[in-house]
């Protein structure tokens, strides 16, 4: 038996990196997940290799016409929803800046996506977890940008973050009498297409190793462990929470 068994997911990002290691380790753990993703041709392989009990979701997490679908889809086969687990982000290398520098279409997107679509699948997952009754995990993907100085040179990015970790907790605290817990995922920086530029060049990935005093950067594998926790009734009592898997990248 699986710490997951009967449950119903949905895991946004689940194309590539850390939400598509969440989709797999919750499958492997009984539960039956949606993939929520805009690159149709990722989750569509993704649900193919994680066998049946897992479906692609194609939704753009910007746009709250195809966000509500997704959901209505997910109410439709399921009749509720269990767990949300929101990794759908983007890291605009190249083009994210200092703020006296930052380009205002720059913010825009980053926070459309990093915020606003975490905001959105909040929004329509927690309605159908309210419309069942049966309370439910929301699991959100933070940074220690939004923490620490680590977020220098990443202002856009950092404060989309900030923004998601203090949804966590007003959330947390509005929903708890409903018995949905929220709380939050903090990685470090993990190995991923959205982090390919930056590890791939090797005077940048040894200055990330060496902010981790773990002594390496992560892998979605790395950030398995956790999600499955905030996930499984295992974590029936934490909500409001923080949970730091960052190779302690924090503490510096």
């Amino acid at each position: 038996m699986g710490s997951l068994d009967g449950k119903i997911a949905v895991v946004t990002g689940a194309g590539s990196g850390i939400g598509r290691g969440a989709a797999r380790a919750f499958v492997a753990e009984g539960a039956t997940v949606g993939l929520l993703d805009r690159n149709a041709a990722a989750i569509e392989e993704a649900a193919h290799q994680l066998g049946q009990r897992a479906y692609p979701l194609v939704c753009d997490v910007t746009d709250e016409a195809s966000v509500a679908s997704a959901f209505a889809t997910v109410r439709e086969r399921h009749g509720r929803l269990d767990v949300l687990a929101t990794y759908a982000a983007v890291q605009l290398v190249g083009e994210d800046a200092p703020v006296h520098e930052l380009d205002s279409e720059v913010w825009t997107r980053t926070h459309d996506v990093n915020l606003r679509g975490v905001f959105l699948c909040c929004k329509h997952g927690v309605r159908v977890m309210l419309a069942s009754g049966d309370g439910g995990s929301v699991i959100n993907c933070g940074s220690p940008t939004g923490l620490t100085m680590c977020g220098a040179g990443w202002h856009a990015y950092a404060a989309s973050k900030a923004g998601v970790m203090a949804l966590t907790r007003v959330m947390a605290a509005d929903y708890a009498r409903h018995k949905i817990r929220v709380n939050g995922i903090v990685p470090g920086t993990i190995e991923t297409t959205l982090t390919r530029t930056l590890v791939d060049d090797p005077e940048i990935r040894a200055q990330l190793t060496a902010l981790h005093p773990i002594g390496r950067i992560g892998t979605p594998e790395d950030m398995a462990g956790i999600a499955v926790f905030l996930a499984s009734d295992a974590s029936k009592f934490a909500t409001g929470a923080h949970f730091h898997v960052d190779g302690g990248i924090s503490v510096r």
